[in-house]
């Protein structure tokens, strides 16, 4: 039988809402015809903002929405998308597609997606990537200026002929993006120069301080993450807040990565492996910035992430349209149980991508949209954001693939504000219940109640005819004895308990 040990009493760092941050590219149709369809569209809107997906990204409480990219922010000039939008010069997006881009989308209506994303569940922190790779420090440094300045200035002014008077005050902001390949290819120790360079001038304007996000490490270059550290991490007016990881969950190899809808289980047990993996990355680079920061003060941002499969049949290959099963509901669990237990240094998460790409929340055609199984794993584990992480140990059997063993089990806890006690847990055998004993050391629980995200076939999927297939119910297979608690977690699987 598996085992989670909890113990209750010794919870000290906060999980940050931030890690359940989501990400929206100027890439296929995740902005225009995902977020934004024009103010004249037929389909509901608040100033070309669909007003459905505001509605479903309010109720995950997205805390942040990392945007223009990836790889189309370092070809992104930030003044061809503001101002009259018929006088928006046209550019072509080189990296995905080939198609024309008319920069109908810019500042101001990002900036307003995040204002119409926040209330009462919280603020939306819009998070922007600066272009490092074919901008300049002047470009970046007015951008940041457009964005916070309240005085009188050449940026301020243009601002306020462009319709609006007070600044956004955006403070999550990234310095380049991936500059060790599509962002110019650079080596750490250039990169680390050209940081320290564009970051002394994203100045802090009235009462916001920038928080400066340095371009991290692709997977496994742990070589970057050293020398960014030795380099970016103590200069005056250029030390980092945050390093930027990058990984994704590709089952197969680059050239076809497999299908996002039909695999077999030997293809399931593969993409829970690499899913895996992505703790090995969080601790070993956790590793080398404790070396250069031992107080953790400087975040690692896992702001890419997420599963990445061959495109859908008969759709643009440089769109990265997939659908998204069970089996993404699953990763996304191992994903936060990742991030949640690593609370201390992990504090901004951002999954690619929000709408239509990549392991997409949501999922859009024409006026249709259809919440993912993955959307479903934010909802579920949102009741972990700003509580107490809770140090637990798991013991798990273990099944093979074809790239390693894997723990049948995983898990993450917290303990929200009022004293209840919240466990998410993933069950990743394809074909068996597991039952697992949970042991809270230092609590009484008096109830337990749950929901879980599971289904029939490995492959289930929600379409826009069948948008409800893979969804949240409740779950009830918990039995209390003393202070443990007895699951019977069915396969395939992520439930989350609350025990009081």
């Amino acid at each position: 039988m598996n085992r989670i040990v909890i113990n209750v009493n010794e919870g000290k760092a906060k999980i940050n809402r931030h890690i359940y941050g989501n990400f929206a590219e100027h890439l296929g149709r995740c902005i225009y015809g995902g977020i934004w369809v024009g103010e004249d569209s037929p389909i509901p809107n608040t100033r070309g903002i669909r007003n459905d997906i505001v509605a479903a990204l309010k109720k995950i409480k997205l805390p942040n929405l990392r945007w223009p990219g990836g790889c189309f922010a370092d070809e992104y000039h930030w003044k061809d998308g503001i101002g009259p939008r018929p006088e928006r010069p046209k550019m072509i997006n080189t990296h995905w597609g080939g198609v024309t881009e008319d920069n109908s989308f810019g500042t101001h209506e990002f900036l307003d997606l995040c204002e119409q994303l926040s209330g009462e569940s919280g603020k939306c922190e819009p998070y922007i990537c600066g272009n490092v790779g074919s901008g300049t420090v002047q470009e970046f440094s007015q951008w940041v200026e457009y964005c916070n300045f309240d005085g009188v200035s050449p940026m301020a002014d243009l601002r306020r002929k462009n319709g609006r008077e007070k600044p956004w005050n955006v403070k999550l902001w990234a310095i380049g993006n991936e500059n060790w390949g599509c962002g110019g290819n650079m080596t750490p120790e250039y990169y680390a120069d050209q940081y320290r360079q564009f970051a002394t001038y994203v100045r802090a304007y009235g009462g916001t301080v920038p928080y400066k996000v340095a371009c991290g490490p692709n997977g496994e270059n742990y070589n970057w993450t050293r020398v960014l550290m030795e380099k970016t991490s103590s200069p005056r007016g250029s030390s980092m807040q945050g390093l930027a990881l990058h990984h994704y969950t590709v089952p197969g190899e680059w050239a076809y990565k497999g299908s996002a809808t039909e695999f077999n289980e030997a293809e399931w047990n593969i993409t829970m492996r690499k899913a895996h993996f992505m703790g090995e990355l969080v601790k070993k680079h956790s590793d080398i910035m404790d070396e250069y920061d031992p107080e953790k003060k400087i975040a690692l941002v896992v702001d890419e992430w997420g599963t990445w499969y061959s495109v859908e049949p008969g759709t643009n290959p440089g769109f990265l349209y997939q659908q998204n099963t069970l089996r993404d509901a699953l990763v996304a669990g191992i994903h936060f149980n990742i991030f949640n237990n690593a609370a201390e240094r992990v504090r901004i998460g951002n999954i690619a991508q929000t709408i239509n790409v990549l392991q997409a929340v949501i999922l859009t055609e024409g006026d249709k949209l259809v919440l993912t199984p993955t959307y479903h794993a934010f909802d579920m584990y949102k009741v972990h954001m700003d509580a107490v992480m809770l140090p637990l140990h798991v013991e798990s059997d273990t099944i093979y693939s074809r790239v390693g063993s894997v723990p049948l089990i995983s898990a993450s806890a917290s303990e929200d504000d009022n004293g209840a006690i919240n466990v998410s847990i993933v069950n990743i055998d394809a074909k068996n219940e597991q039952k697992i004993n949970l042991d809270l050391r230092g609590f009484s629980p008096k109830s337990v109640s749950g929901t879980i995200i599971t289904s029939t076939e490995i492959q289930d999927h929600n379409t826009f005819d069948k948008g409800d297939k893979v969804g949240i119910a409740g779950f009830k297979d918990s039995v209390i004895s003393g202070d443990k608690i007895t699951v019977s977690l069915p396969s395939k699987s992520v439930v989350t308990l609350k025990i009081e």
